[in-house]
């Protein structure tokens, strides 16, 4: 028996402690994969061995615990094994389990170490284009002038045609005095509704439909016609107002002349003028109480960035001031052919080796997973698996020395013959 078989175990069981400390010191580091060391016997043309070597210190990439949090930037891969997509300032590329990330003070998205997290751009959301670093910005939303208004109106059978033909005449500051508004009296109307729409710069503005049964014949034998004038705040008549409303004797909304309805109006606030299409699909005219029904126009203000959330599908959303939200990109997730051939980097992260493969980036999905903000998965160490590895490992490393010392014996009593 010679000395070498006992010092290749004596290393090979110090390695062994060393990965099994590793993985006690990373039990509680977030997305930390659990390693194990694998050993080879060692033979040189001989029957009998010349010991073991450590053949290769391999990770389990079997997923964690998930860990509820309560920051919404702290984000869970789960069921599946794709890997967060990070680059460095100098271009680096890295890939990670911990979804541990912060934004910094000009809205990119980064982990401790301050890699940044990468995925699509919102114009192309699932694919099409090389993921980049993600940023939300404090900028304000720009605000959208309304182009489009959707609402539906009862208009109360019952009622009788207005008593005076309607009138709306707006203010006239040049006068002298200036003449005051002649806004439409009760008379001129059977029934009105306001809404709120906004110009180019985010400025809202009043509408005011006013409706009244006509007291012509009616565009459809046996049904009635309505007249819609629509006016501003002011009392300024819209373009494209009047509306005539031809309904049929089920109270079922025919026809509108114009067919296609247009409100403009021309802004002196330093706006682009108003041109909204209106909508007025599911207007019925029955013998209840005059209603308005789920009216929408697609318009908003400007808007302060309150927050944002990461969905399960990557897709970055913020919310704004404005009750707006806007998309802001899409996180990417990474796969890879053989996982174990990635090469660990400190930090919480790994780097694609010709082992691993090319790193295979798509929206989270599949094989890949899906995200869960507001949670982080645990490392997947099993600490009283370990524990137990540790004591075997000391044991194995006390039988090595062992050896060495009973060898050391029969070496002193052959010098002693």
């Amino acid at each position: 028996m010679g000395f070498g078989q006992g010092v290749s175990g004596i290393n090979a069981a110090a390695a062994n402690l060393d990965v099994i400390g590793n993985n006690i010191a990373n039990s509680n580091t977030v997305g930390y994969k659990a390693s194990t060391a694998q050993f080879a016997d060692v033979y040189a043309g001989t029957k009998i061995g010349l010991g073991t070597t450590v053949n290769s210190v391999v990770q389990s990439f079997t997923q964690g615990n998930i860990q509820a949090t309560n920051r919404s930037l702290d984000v869970a891969i789960t069921n599946g094994s794709g890997f967060f997509r990070l680059v460095g300032t100098d271009g680096s590329v890295h890939f990670s389990r911990n979804g541990q990330f912060a934004r910094t003070d000009d809205g990119r998205i980064v982990n401790a170490q301050g890699l940044q997290l990468t995925g699509f751009p919102p114009a192309v959301a699932g694919g099409g284009a090389l993921p980049q670093p993600l940023v939300v910005s404090s900028a304000q939303m720009p605000p959208k002038p309304t182009g489009n208004i959707k609402v539906g109106y009862n208009l109360d059978s019952r009622s009788s045609v207005p008593a005076t033909a309607f009138s709306s005449t707006a203010a006239d500051p040049t006068t002298t005095p200036p003449t005051p508004a002649a806004l439409p009296t009760s008379d001129m109307y059977s029934y009105s509704n306001s809404m709120t729409v906004y110009d180019s710069l985010g400025n809202s503005q009043q509408l005011v439909a006013y409706f009244g049964k006509s007291s012509g014949g009616p565009t459809v034998p046996g049904g009635t016609d309505w007249t819609m004038n629509v006016t501003d705040a002011a009392g300024n008549v819209m373009g494209g107002s009047p509306v005539t409303l031809a309904f049929d004797s089920n109270g079922k909304l025919m026809s509108t002349n114009p067919a296609t309805i247009t409100l403009t109006k021309t802004m002196t606030n330093g706006a682009s003028n108003l041109s909204m299409k209106l909508d007025l699909a599911g207007t019925t005219q029955f013998g209840s109480d005059n209603d308005v029904m789920s009216p929408s126009q697609d318009g908003y203000a400007s808007g302060a960035l309150l927050g944002f959330a990461i969905e399960s599908d990557g897709t970055v959303r913020a919310s704004y001031s404005n009750e707006q939200t806007q998309v802001l990109g899409q996180v990417v997730l990474a796969s890879f052919g053989n996982p174990e051939g990635l090469k660990p980097e400190g930090g919480n992260t790994w780097a694609a080796t010709g082992a691993s493969g090319q790193a295979i980036v798509g929206a989270p999905g599949g094989a890949r997973g899906q995200l869960l903000s507001s949670a982080v998965e645990a490392s997947n160490v099993d600490l009283s698996g370990e524990l137990v590895n540790l004591i075997v490992a000391q044991r194995n490393y006390q039988a090595n020395a062992k050896t060495i010392e009973t060898q050391n014996q029969v070496m002193n009593s052959l010098m002693n013959m």
